[in-house]
């Protein structure tokens, strides 16, 4: 696969969200199927793999470290810190925690799981209100500098963050959610990254599944599917956004593709340092994931997807309100 480059950091031009194997989309894959998943993803070129420690929680990490344990070396992992473990220990969180001693905490304990000696990017998984971002970035220089970290990242934060940051410690890659049907990053991070050459990494770059064209009105989600909350995947607003589906597979039929290759080669196609990051279950969603890499859109390619893309009014907030206050900051 090609490559391309997030700042300084070389990675393939597309990466592997881990999340869904075992958290947040329902049943988590068994271990062995997971393992032999990542594995082949490695054979197949991806040498770029996402996770965090909120992700299980804590199993995710242990899941990613396990299976490219044999791969130091050739691939990189990128990981997050800023949440707090509930004091029970369970499951759930109880908010954000970005205070430079914590993260140097939440560094060594990756740093273990992952069984790695240095972790390749670290983001602060969302920004901080009560921890001025010019500390978080301080922190992360004093682990760059200790050689537990080779790279500093952050995740849904606003332009102005972003710029403070970078100030103080060199930001290679922001994490956003950014796909067709989420295009808010092109008013103002996508100008400011391309000002300070920083690389975009898109999360859910297919919808969280919409954009492959496998879910409809009728579609049921499992309770422990993160899905069922959002207001996207409401029945009405998926029966409304289909409009959307029925222009990439009209696409995808002219240029031998699927729908999910067309909504991942447009963000390629954006820019030279972007690297999306869509994740799966499936050996064949992964070879078809895969694929977009080779798949060219032309000009008019473009063109048409963005006239008609800019006809249809994309129904449902991405996240409930609680959610969405943790972005832009």
């Amino acid at each position: 696969m090609q490559t391309r480059k997030l700042g300084n950091l070389e990675v393939s031009a597309l990466g592997f969200g881990c999340m869904g194997l075992n958290f947040s989309y329902g049943a988590a894959m068994e271990k062995s199927d997971a393992i032999a998943l990542l594995r082949s993803a490695v054979e197949r070129g991806v040498t770029f793999f996402d996770t965090a420690e909120v992700y299980g929680p804590l199993t995710n990490e242990e899941l990613v470290g396990e299976a490219l344990a044999p791969f130091k070396g050739k691939i990189a992992i990128a990981t997050k810190f800023g949440f707090k473990r509930n004091p029970d220990g369970g499951s759930r969180w109880s908010g954000l925690d970005s205070r430079p001693a914590h993260i140097k905490e939440v560094c060594d304990a990756s740093l273990t799981r992952l069984r790695v000696e240095t972790l390749d990017l670290f983001y602060q998984h969302r920004v901080d209100p009560d921890v001025p971002i010019e500390d978080v970035a301080g922190a992360v220089k004093e682990l760059i500098q200790a050689g537990k970290v080779k790279h500093f990242g952050l995740s849904e934060a606003g332009a102005q963050t972003v710029r403070r940051a970078h100030a103080v410690q060199t930001v290679t890659a922001l994490q956003s959610e950014y796909s067709l049907w989420w295009r808010k990053p092109e008013a103002e991070t996508i100008p400011a990254l391309e000002e300070l050459g920083i690389g975009f990494v898109p999360y859910s770059p297919l919808g969280r599944g919409f954009l492959t064209g496998t879910i409809d009105a009728s579609t049921t989600f499992a309770g422990n599917d993160f899905r069922a909350a959002l207001p996207r995947f409401a029945p009405d607003a998926r029966k409304a956004n289909q409009v959307l589906i029925d222009l990439l597979a009209g696409i995808a039929k002219r240029k031998g593709a699927t729908a999910a290759q067309i909504a991942l080669a447009w963000l390629l196609a954006q820019k030279p340092w972007i690297v999306p990051i869509p994740g799966t279950t499936k050996l064949h969603r992964l070879e078809e994931n895969i694929g977009a890499a080779t798949l060219t859109l032309t000009a008019d390619d473009l063109r048409e997807i963005e006239a008609a893309t800019a006809k249809i009014a994309v129904q449902g907030d991405r996240y409930p309100e609680n959610l969405e206050r943790l972005t832009g900051r």
